[in-house]
């Protein structure tokens, strides 16, 4: 029996291309193919799959927010996270979400294919390189608070505004730089309080000192 196999992804000619790889292959068979997590949430519990492929930077819903919704519907589907992003953020709320895997779009077919496999046999397939993050992260010693941490000014504005709930773009509109300025300088505060995710990162802001312990707004991805 054909493992069935559903496609969450907006590029037409990425879906299209999957759609026919999956359904050339003698272990596999296509039985969706979705432009949005919101046509998948609709879609997919018609025809539920045993593994689904699922991209992160869809319009309107994540593809990690979609992610979530889908093993609450569907707790027996694997999810196997297919996107060209490699930061430690997007990884670990994959994981979160419900994921079994992670893997990179520089994959050839053969690669996920064979992840696809691998997950219904109980693997958690990723990418090398992802790997290597989620080790990285493991042997990291127990957080730093925000005195020891030592972030710049910059990174220490920037945490407020993070820990307010503001999505990386609206950060670099309100303090004049570019979104690709403050991903770094993001990522510099995860290395500095040996976080992985926003979510951690506000909180470790909030229960710093002169902060009321609460939770931290939150707005997406």
């Amino acid at each position: 029996m054909s493992i069935k196999v559903a496609i969450v992804e907006d590029d037409p000619k990425a879906r299209e291309h999957w759609v026919k790889i999956l359904n050339a292959h003698p272990k596999l068979a296509c039985v969706a193919a979705c432009a949005t997590g919101e046509e998948a949430l609709k879609l997919l519990p018609a025809c539920p799959p045993d593994v689904t492929l699922m991209d992160i930077n869809l319009p309107g819903m994540s593809g990690i927010k979609c992610a979530a919704l889908l093993k609450e519907r569907l707790p027996d589907t694997q999810i196997l996270m297919v996107t060209a992003f490699s930061n430690n953020e997007y990884i670990f709320e994959s994981l979160k979400a419900g994921a079994s895997g992670y893997l990179l779009k520089s994959k050839s077919s053969e690669e996920v294919t064979r992840s696809i496999i691998d997950v219904m046999e109980g693997g958690a397939p990723m990418t090398g390189q992802i790997a290597r993050r989620v080790i990285e992260v493991f042997r990291k010693p127990s957080p730093k608070g925000l005195e020891e941490a030592q972030l710049t000014a910059r990174e220490n504005e920037i945490l407020q505004l993070l820990a307010k709930g503001l999505l990386n773009k609206e950060i670099a509109s309100q303090i004049d730089t570019s979104v690709a300025t403050v991903r770094k300088h993001v990522e510099h505060i995860y290395d500095k309080l040996h976080v992985h995710c926003r979510t951690e990162a506000a909180a470790k802001y909030l229960s710093g000192p002169g902060h009321a312990a609460g939770e931290p707004a939150t707005k997406g991805f």
